[in-house]
C-alpha cells in the first residue's frame, strides 16, 4: 500500500479525535484583539510554532513516536508521564486526554494495531494525544519523523480553521498565510 495514504489518514481533519474543538488560545487572542488580521495571526501562529511547539511539544511527540516505533514500552511510559506532567492547566490536560481517549477508541477497533501496542494501550487508563498519535503511527507504519510532520500540519490546519471562523479571513487568505508559515513549520 502507498505509505502516503497512511500519512494523509493520520493528518486528516477527519481523524475522529475532536482536534477542531480546541483553539489552544487563539480564540482568546482574537477576543482580546491580540490577533486582528492576517499579519497578527501569522505572528501569533509563528510564535506558537517556534517558541512552544519546536522547543517542547514537537520533541516530546517525536520521543513518543520513536519509543512506540521501537516497541520500547518502558520509554513510552516515561515520556507519556512527562507529557502528562507538562499540561500546566486543567484545560490543556482535559484537551489532550479527550483527544487521546478518542484515538484509543479508534485504535481499539482497528486491525492494524499489533498485539503488544494494543496491550500497552489497554493498560493505559488515561491515554493522551501524543501517546495515541504515536501508537497510530506505529499501527499505520508511519516513521516517527513523518508522524511528527503530520502532527505539526494538523496543528497548523486547526489554527487556520479557527482563524477562518473567528476573523474575517477567507480561504485564499488562509492559503497565503499557510505559504508564509510553511518555513516555520519546517523549522519546528
Amino acid at each position: 500500500m502507498n505509505s502516503a495514504w497512511a500519512l494523509l489518514r493520520l493528518a486528516s481533519p477527519q481523524l475522529p479525535i475532536g482536534g477542531y474543538s480546541y483553539s489552544q488560545g487563539l480564540e482568546m487572542a482574537v477576543e482580546q484583539s491580540i490577533v486582528v488580521d492576517p499579519q497578527t495571526a501569522g505572528r501569533w501562529i509563528g510564535d506558537q510554532l517556534l517558541l512552544n511547539l519546536a522547543r517542547f511539544e514537537a520533541p516530546l511527540l517525536l520521543a513518543h513516536c520513536e519509543a512506540a516505533a521501537a516497541g520500547d514500552w518502558g520509554q513510552l511510559l516515561q515520556v507519556s508521564e512527562q507529557h502528562r506532567a507538562s499540561r500546566e492547566t486543567r484545560e490543556l490536560h482535559l484537551e489532550s486526554r479527550q483527544m487521546g481517549y478518542s484515538l484509543k477508541q479508534l485504535l481499539d477497533g482497528l486491525p492494524e494495531l499489533d498485539r503488544d501496542a494494543r496491550h500497552f494501550l489497554q493498560q493505559t487508563a488515561e491515554p493522551h494525544l501524543a501517546l495515541g498519535w504515536a501508537l497510530a503511527a506505529r499501527a499505520w507504519q508511519i516513521s516517527p519523523q513523518d508522524a511528527l510532520a503530520a502532527w505539526l500540519w494538523s496543528w497548523l490546519e486547526n489554527q487556520l480553521a479557527v482563524l477562518m471562523k473567528t476573523l474575517p479571513l477567507g480561504q485564499q487568505a488562509a492559503q497565503r498565510l499557510t505559504s508564509e508559515l510553511l518555513p516555520l513549520l519546517q523549522q519546528a
